[in-house]
């Protein structure tokens, strides 16, 4: 079967590839709505290394994704079910590491094409049905299911005095943070940290908002979430470091592309714990949509989402990711190519 592929060939630039798939032993899914995210836009401007872009381009672009099913040859799925779909690609499993850690997996849009495609092939256990969710959040599932993995991990790594939790970064990654603590962790206080008065506005949810460069001389908390990344993430680290209680536990979010400096003097001497996040799994992905189908977890993430233009064309393509650089919310797309 020919299937259509919409790759970046090179910064700013889209152009469709035509492949040969075979489609008989795997899910066939038709995409609905897709998510573009800040690894996306890298790729799109062009601001990961030359080298990387040459090793990767030209590739599909969007890991975030739902879908409807037209036909499945392993007989796991109705046809016309909706369901969303994972990026990761397993490697090697030791009965130990994550699957989004494991050696030899893989990650579509990261090395491989992602979702713009006609089509899109995956093993049934690559696939998670939903029914009580609008598609544009759906479309977020891998965003929403980052964060559930980071608080599983959170939940595993903490010691047990969790009464209050705070949350480095105003962005939509703290945001969806934010909702995911609150749903599983409802004991804690959340306390939010960040840069912009107007969009910690959005965290009416948490118990209190702070602006980083106004933190009140006793401000302490027993845990932390660094959802900043950037050029950001020195500074939250900072905070951290300094916040935090002895034995901490402080989960690493953010994306930087340069190095970080750290105190180590002052983690040594707290006992602290830092675990690195990233990516997630099918367990991850199963939790995510359980809890976007309770309506008011579902209507907190509906307030980061921005819907853009449904894609009809390759021109659309570029709309959609300048479009994306203008907002401060979570940009969805309908796919109607």
């Amino acid at each position: 079967m020919i299937n259509y592929v919409y790759q970046l060939v090179s910064p700013h630039v889209f152009s469709l590839k035509y492949e040969e798939v075979d489609f008989k032993k795997e899910v066939i899914i038709r995409p609905k709505c897709m998510a573009v995210c800040h690894a996306d836009q890298r790729y799109f401007l062009g601001r990961r290394d030359a080298k990387i872009l040459r090793q990767k381009l030209p590739m599909a672009l969007i890991h975030e994704c739902c879908g409807q099913v037209v036909w499945d040859g392993t007989g796991s799925f109705q046809r016309g079910q909706k369901v969303v779909l994972i990026p990761n690609v397993p490697g090697r499993d030791d009965g130990v590491t994550y699957e989004n850690y494991a050696e030899g997996s893989r990650f579509l849009s990261s090395g491989c094409d992602g979702f713009m495609r006609e089509y899109v092939n995956l093993s049934p256990d690559r696939v998670v049905p939903f029914e009580q969710v609008s598609l544009p959040v759906a479309a977020i599932t891998e965003f929403v299911s980052v964060a559930v993995h980071a608080a599983g991990r959170f939940v595993r790594a903490a010691h047990t005095r969790r009464e209050t939790i705070g949350v480095w970064g105003d962005g939509s990654l703290a945001y969806v943070v934010c909702c995911v603590l609150r749903q599983l962790l409802p004991e804690s206080r959340i306390f939010v940290v960040g840069k912009h008065e107007r969009k910690l506005l959005q965290f009416s949810f948490a118990d209190r908002t702070f602006l980083f460069d106004s933190l009140p001389e006793d401000f302490h908390i027993d845990h932390a979430f660094e959802c900043t990344g950037g050029e950001g993430s020195y500074y939250a680290i900072d905070d951290i470091i300094t916040a935090v209680r002895p034995q901490g536990a402080v989960m690493l979010m953010g994306v930087s592309e340069n190095r970080v400096p750290v105190r180590t003097r002052d983690i040594l001497e707290k006992g602290l714990t830092f675990t690195g996040c990233s990516r997630s799994g099918r367990e991850d992905f199963v939790k995510a949509v359980e809890l976007m189908e309770q309506p008011q977890f579902q209507k907190r993430l509906s307030a980061i989402i921005y819907e853009d233009r449904p894609v009809h064309t390759v021109a659309d393509l570029s709309r959609v990711f300048e479009t994306d650089l203008n907002t401060p919310f979570k940009t969805v797309f309908r796919w109607e190519i």
